[in-house]
């Protein structure tokens, strides 16, 4: 597992990788734009050559791209629509030029409209800023069910990867807030296990391509997206240690995004790597007493 942190791109790409090392990353999570505006921004070649080399030979083993939260793929709203694409188009392209392992997007909202309409323009967005970039795969997040959004269950991921082509350049990316609001129980290696096993299932195990690490403020199935610092919410140091020693998340970017208002830092990525060892810890004495009463 390659697990890292939401890292600022402020002074360019190669800040970011500065930081990502400072905080003790395997991976780092960026914006390809600022997160509240439409505006793209213009990476010069020169930053973009360096970053790569950095990520040829340094610690920080891959990156993955956030697109922006104003991003509604679902909308029928002409200039919402076509802002969104944009940037999401962007990202990819971005995606492209400095080798990411994906872009991660919320799928979007309905906004009132009728679910299944909206879940098709979602399909259609797909197909449009997939052929518009070349090969950066488009990981789409599950949400904590809040209002209209879309992405809440397995079910609805399925079906928007269908929607969008089926191709291989689409996976998705899973929250363990977000879970954890939108009703899974993953509290534990066994309820973990039962969710994961329906998660594959849904959409397969190769489409699960990246993790947030983010423990919750909210209780479970408030569909309410506040992340809480690790591990001082309802997932908890038993919860996340699961999460983190999960065998199918192995070798996966596993980025935390903080909480309570903060960002991740060193502190945080370094907990992580502790729950990791703790989950596996507790993963093999269950196999070893499973193994002695038989």
């Amino acid at each position: 597992m390659l697990i890292g942190a939401h890292v600022s791109t402020a002074g360019g790409l190669v800040n970011a990788w500065e930081r990502g090392v400072e905080f003790g990353c395997d991976a780092i999570q960026v914006f390809n734009q600022s997160p509240r505006m439409w505006r793209p921004t213009q990476h010069k070649e020169k930053d973009l050559a360096e970053f790569r080399a950095r990520m040829a030979d340094g610690p920080i083993r891959s990156v993955v791209i956030h697109a922006v939260y104003l991003i509604n793929a679902a909308s029928n709203d002409r200039e919402v629509r076509g802002k969104s694409l944009t940037s999401l188009t962007h990202a990819l392209r971005v995606g492209d030029a400095i080798g990411a392992d994906g872009v991660v997007f919320h799928p979007g909202s309905t906004v009132g409209q009728p679910h299944e309409e909206a879940m098709e323009r979602v399909g259609e967005a797909i197909r449009e800023v997939l052929a518009e970039s070349e090969s950066c795969p488009l990981l789409l997040e599950d949400t904590a069910g809040a209002g209209g959004t879309l992405g809440r269950n397995f079910r609805e991921l399925a079906r928007l990867i269908e929607l969008g082509g089926g191709g291989d350049r689409l996976g998705v990316c899973l929250d363990s807030c977000h879970m954890y609001a939108s009703g899974f129980d993953v509290r534990t290696a066994d309820k973990l296990t039962a969710v994961i096993d329906d998660c594959v299932s849904a959409v397969g195990v190769g489409r699960v391509r990246c993790l947030h690490v983010n423990d919750c403020a909210t209780a479970l199935g408030s569909n309410r997206d506040r992340h809480a610092l690790l591990p001082d919410g309802e997932l908890g140091t038993r919860g996340l240690a699961a999460f983190l020693s999960e065998p199918r998340f192995d070798d996966l970017p596993a980025l935390l995004e903080g909480g309570s208002g903060q960002g991740a830092n060193f502190q945080q990525v370094q907990l992580a790597k502790e729950l990791r060892k703790k989950g596996l810890a507790a993963r093999k004495r269950r196999r070893t007493r499973a193994k002695a009463k038989r």
